[in-house]
């Protein structure tokens, strides 16, 4: 039997294999096996990406899990201070998974010049902030200190800088409503110092916020030292979000709310999760159009080998050995299709990565070029399963080799 698979395997991949009318359709079925590895790298790489990059952006804003009080729940700006001087904060040792919790207080406000006036919603917080997430977001200046005594130093975002003609070490003159005030008050004014533009491309926050020392917003509403406006928490596996967030809300105090970023912006997160249908509607296309070529390829190639086929069964080969020839070769086509597509995809993505070639449009994808993740367990998986579905797909067609009778097969012409 060994004799006889080495007989077929050389019949199939040497010399008669170059000249005969299954070539063509041979290279078109490996050009459709690199081709739909590449487009599912892609659609894989670039949709992860999006939605980690669209998350992170969303999460250095809010952090993971919001902490307030029921009051300011449905308020942006913070109007029932919460004391500082809380069980869970800064450590919460009830819950696992955090990485970092944070105090912040925000209070709506009028930016003006000379010439033209803006709404803004300025953030106030505290010296233990993490600018980690804000720090690729900074595009000019640097991030403000507020580590040391109170100052004026605010970062300000690059679409309300450019709308108001502002520029690093211009003063941001700011009006905010004085608490209890009556119509015939005067306003809170601050005299801010831009140190910092920011621009994270995510429009809905870069158009509304102004990062400025919490101590400000405390002294503007009255508060004592200790007194904030929410706390935002910071975990480490965002899988586990909504886990979290109940973990939270079940060992705060009864007079605070829990909210996660997923419910607090619904509507993103809801869009976000259609990018996980669409990805996987894009893999079941490609890799159906794929082992349909595979599929024509293989019957191409046993009508061509019919003589062949009815050789060996009169030898005694019986048809699932043949069926198996077949098989292992159609094996070797899905490799060499699958060599060239990661070859072409991973370089293609490593090129996007690197120098964000393609872009995209910030006011829809929240991003202003397509993000890429490169998981080496997505790439795995997108192998594996193109390299099983193809070959189950191949069973069926295979199977057109017990209907070859020896006698005329061997006569086949």
């Amino acid at each position: 039997m060994n004799f006889e698979y080495f007989i077929a395997k050389r019949l199939i991949k040497g010399k008669e294999h170059k000249s005969s009318i299954s070539t063509p359709i041979i290279k078109i079925a490996i050009s459709a096996i690199a081709i739909g590895m590449i487009m599912m790298l892609i659609t894989v790489a670039t949709g992860t990406g999006l939605q980690r990059k669209i998350r992170e952006k969303v999460a250095a804003f809010n952090g993971h899990i919001l902490i307030s009080s029921f009051d300011n729940n449905s308020s942006v700006e913070s109007l029932i201070p919460i004391t500082a001087d809380q069980n869970f904060y800064p450590e919460f040792p009830e819950v696992e998974g955090i990485v970092h919790m944070q105090a912040v207080a925000t209070k709506m406000g009028l930016i003006r010049t000379s010439t033209d006036f803006d709404g803004i919603v300025v953030k106030g917080v505290d010296k233990d902030y993490d600018w980690r997430y804000f720090k690729e977001y900074l595009v000019e200046g640097r991030i403000p200190n507020f580590k040391e005594k109170l100052n004026d130093e605010i970062l300000l975002s690059s679409h309300i800088a450019n709308r108001l003609g502002l520029k690093i070490g211009d003063k941001a003159i700011t009006y905010f409503l004085k608490k209890n005030s009556q119509s015939n008050s005067k306003a809170n004014i601050r005299a801010f110092e831009i140190v910092g533009i920011y621009n994270s491309g995510f429009l809905e926050f870069d158009e509304t916020f102004l990062f400025a020392d919490i101590r400000h917003i405390q002294k503007m509403n009255k508060w004592k030292p200790n007194e904030v406006g929410n706390f935002e928490v910071f975990i480490d596996n965002f899988d586990q979000i909504d886990q979290k967030g109940q973990e939270i809300y079940e060992n705060i105090p009864s007079t605070l709310d829990s909210q996660t970023i997923t419910l607090k912006y619904a509507t993103i997160f809801e869009w976000l999760k259609l990018f996980d249908l669409n990805i996987i509607g894009i893999i079941g296309i490609i890799i159906l159009v794929a082992g349909i070529n595979m599929i024509t390829a293989l019957l191409v190639l046993i009508l061509e080998k019919t003589p062949m086929i009815g050789i060996l069964k009169a030898l005694g080969s019986n048809d699932w050995s043949i069926r198996k020839m077949f098989l292992y070769n159609a094996t070797y086509l899905i490799l060499i299709g699958l060599f060239w597509g990661n070859l072409i995809g991973i370089g293609l993505l490593f090129i996007q990565d690197q120098y964000g070639v393609v872009g995209l449009n910030p006011e829809t994808y929240y991003v202003s070029t397509a993000p890429v993740y490169i998981n080496f367990s997505h790439i795995l998986a997108l192998n594996l399963g193109t390299m099983v579905l193809c070959l189950v797909m191949l069973l069926i067609p295979s199977y057109i080799v017990s209907k070859i009778s020896p006698t005329k097969s061997i006569r086949f012409q």
